[in-house]
């Protein structure tokens, strides 16, 4: 088993994060909000992340179909409830599908640092930085757990989920995006704020 970590020596918290193609960034980010981070490959058993006794889990990004990446979906089925998760872009989409969801392929893919996404939790409106082929198939979300709590201005199509099951969210776009926007930043922030709340539980 490949994997690789970055360490931060006062942290707080012990993050496994699901290798599909991820972004130096994401690792940053978390690094910064006192996270030791273990990157692990997409074909990662929910076992192997068990024995490294994580405080929360990340799905990262990636290319291509999400339904082709069947070891996440199989790892999120089996760790949904276990661990906060927190996914983002492929994430998201493996995360809907580990739920029973559907996704499909847009007509024009979202790419581009400028994509409006409302938050429907806050109503405020976040610039988002986008670059996906696929979506998660709002029609198929009924009695699956996930409600949707962002959406896409341009389009109306679902950007960000929450699983109302258990500490699991996600988003479609990308809150670590370097150079910004850095609009949805705080969304690394409700991840400590998971991993926290389960530490003190």
């Amino acid at each position: 088993l490949v994997k690789s970590a970055s360490s931060k020596s006062n942290a707080r918290y012990n993050v496994v994060a699901i290798d599909c193609g991820i972004k130096l960034n994401i690792i940053r980010s978390l690094n910064q909000r006192g996270c030791n981070v273990t990157v692990m490959p997409y074909n990662t058993s929910a076992a192997e992340v068990e024995k490294m006794k994580p405080d929360g889990v990340f799905l990262s990004n990636g290319p291509g179909d999400p339904e082709d990446v069947i070891p996440v979906i199989e790892l999120v089925k089996k760790l949904r409830g276990e661990y906060p998760i927190f996914g983002i872009c492929l994430g998201h989409q493996m995360i809907s599908l580990a739920c029973g969801a559907e996704t499909y392929k847009l007509k024009f893919g979202h790419r581009g640092g400028n994509h409006p996404v409302k938050n429907l939790e806050t109503g405020r409106i976040e610039i988002t930085s986008q670059n996906h082929s696929y979506a998660v198939r709002e029609e198929s979300l009924a009695n699956t757990g996930l409600e949707v709590t962002h959406v896409n201005i341009l389009d109306g199509t679902v950007e960000g989920l929450r699983d109302t099951k258990s500490d699991m969210f996600s988003v479609q776009y990308h809150p670590e995006s370097a150079p910004g926007p850095q609009d949805s930043a705080y969304l690394f922030d409700k991840f400590i704020k998971m991993m926290e709340g389960e530490k003190n539980a």
